[in-house]
């Protein structure tokens, strides 16, 4: 917030008419605009070349002159100002109409002031949109491209570069929601090799990915449990199988004692790229099932319905 020659002006009115006596110039304007003792005071015994002490009107410029370099010296110019505006004590001016002409100063140019910054804020709020869109725009277009990468997957041949692929593709996805996500990484001297990772509302998530062709099995689940338990205390884990799971994985889970593990497939992870939804809250909605329900799925149908009764209840 710059400081305009008028307000500026207006404060060192206020400092030099309002008030007659600087004793109370200092209690009733200088120290309730933040301005330290440690400044003024010594300046109240400076004199002038003749011998006297400085006016008010003298002391004025250079108190401000003394606070000019510190960082709230446009919210100390702007107090006085608002000082001045709400002043209706003219007994203790020397000149009452020197003193309302102040007032009446402070207050236009607070009216201005207020009236700038309306309109600054609804310039802000217009580019903050503008710019909302175009990150909408431009994610939109990201998010179509990944789908595109998705689909291509699906045609794909080679199972194995597939997989490596589908890590990819979920890393993009997750940068996209800006998800802080981590690539494949080893750990325990190689001994294990985690897909993913990603930190979602100071949880920690290990990820999983399988693309076969057969449904995955609790053996598989278990290995990402393993990886869980080895891990800290908050960390919980993303199992995404593209071919979903057997029938009996979500039943096995559930006798879990810790319940740590969602299960997302390849309908929910498609519904993320094609469908536009949000994969934080997508994420949230399916922790929340987990925690709530011990219900270790939730899947991408139950959310939209679960959004459009959210609507329903809100309108």
């Amino acid at each position: 917030m710059d400081v305009s020659v008028e307000e500026r002006k207006v404060a060192i009115e206020a400092i030099a008419t309002l008030a007659n006596v600087k004793d109370t110039m200092c209690h009733r304007i200088l120290k309730p605009a933040g301005i330290p003792h440690e400044v003024y005071l010594p300046l109240l015994k400076e004199h002038h070349f003749t011998g006297r002490l400085l006016s008010k009107r003298e002391l004025a410029p250079l108190i401000l002159d003394a606070v000019k370099d510190q960082d709230n010296y446009s919210t100390i110019v702007r107090a006085i100002v608002e000082i001045a505006a709400k002043w209706n004590d003219f007994h203790l001016a020397q000149d009452e109409y020197a003193a309302r002409a102040t007032v009446e100063k402070a207050s236009e140019v607070l009216r201005r002031i207020k009236a700038m910054d309306e309109e600054e804020a609804k310039k802000g709020e217009k580019r903050k949109q503008e710019e909302q869109a175009r990150i909408e725009r431009e994610r939109t277009k990201q998010s179509a491209l990944l789908c595109m990468m998705f689909d291509d997957l699906v045609k794909a041949e080679d199972a194995h570069k597939r997989g490596f692929q589908l890590q990819e593709l979920l890393k993009l996805t997750f940068d996209l929601h800006q998800i802080n996500v981590q690539k494949s990484f080893t750990r325990n001297e190689g001994g294990e090799q985690i897909d993913g990772a990603f930190l979602l509302d100071n949880r920690h998530f290990l990820v999983e990915c399988r693309w076969r062709e057969k449904p995955a099995d609790i053996r598989q689940i278990d290995g990402l449990k393993g990886q869980i338990d080895r891990s800290g205390a908050l960390t919980m884990g993303l199992f995404l199988s593209i071919n979903g799971w057997s029938e009996n994985v979500c039943s096995l889970l559930k006798q879990n004692s810790q319940k740590t593990i969602i299960l997302m497939d390849g309908y929910d992870l498609r519904g993320v790229l094609c469908s536009q939804i949000d994969l934080q809250d997508f994420l949230r909605v399916k922790v929340d099932k987990l925690s709530y329900y011990a219900e270790p799925f939730l899947g991408l149908q139950q959310y939209l319905k679960k959004g459009e009764n959210k609507q329903r209840s809100s309108s």
